[in-house]
């Protein structure tokens, strides 16, 4: 039997402006994010407000990010409230009014505190679901952090608990009267994004082939 759980929004992840775009299975945000490469991290850093972005991976309702020690922002994440997010542009909406030109995304909004992770069990399988979001095959095909880099790297887990998701992937919103008037092409310009071929780098030796974790993943789905 197939189970949905539910997001369940607080006060400030209640989508309410299109609130119609919202989705709450705690699915589409796993599946939001899983489609993803980069986020960016909102943390308050002296007062103002520091958005970066950032590699990241999930594992289960858990957020993984990590970066340098030195970098203030990952220092001042577990002391503070942060915010992170993911958008995916999917494509350009032409309306026949330019007052309703738009975009048709899948965005994701993670409130809540940061946690430094300091249990070294957890911060590898943290480095490698990173590693695995990013560059999946590459944990098990390169060599893994020794214990100098590790001690040069920051982990921040963020629960996904408190979590909103808005979609929009229809076509434009037209007033009846430009409809109309006929004047005015209108529709959508889809986005897609593709990998494109493997290159080597220039210090490669011997020459060693693409691996078929590099290679495969360059094919379309």
């Amino acid at each position: 039997m197939l189970v949905h759980v539910t997001l369940s929004p607080t006060e400030r992840s209640t989508v309410r402006r299109g609130s119609h775009r919202a989705r709450t299975d705690r699915d589409a945000l796993h599946r939001l994010l899983d489609d993803a490469l980069i986020c960016h991290l909102g943390v308050v850093v002296d007062g103002a407000p520091r958005v970066l972005p950032t590699c990241f991976g999930r594992h289960g309702d858990t957020l993984y990010l990590h970066g340098s020690t030195g970098a203030r922002s990952l220092r001042e994440a577990p002391r503070t409230q942060v915010c992170a997010t993911v958008t995916h542009l999917d494509g350009i909406v032409y309306a026949r009014s330019l007052m309703h030109h738009s975009v048709n995304y899948r965005s994701a909004v993670v409130h809540g505190e940061a946690r430094q992770v300091t249990d070294e069990d957890e911060r590898l399988l943290a480095l490698r679901v990173i590693s695995e979001q990013l560059a999946p095959g590459s944990w098990q095909h390169a060599r893994q952090p020794d214990r100098r880099e590790l001690a040069k790297t920051a982990v921040l887990a963020l629960d996904l608990t408190e979590a909103a998701v808005k979609v929009r992937a229809t076509g434009p919103n037209d007033d009846p009267e430009d409809v109309s008037a006929g004047t005015a092409w209108a529709g959508v310009l889809p986005l897609r994004t593709a990998w494109g071929d493997p290159e080597p780098s220039p210090d490669l030796s011997p020459p060693l082939p693409v691996p078929p974790h590099v290679r495969d993943r360059k094919r379309p789905e």
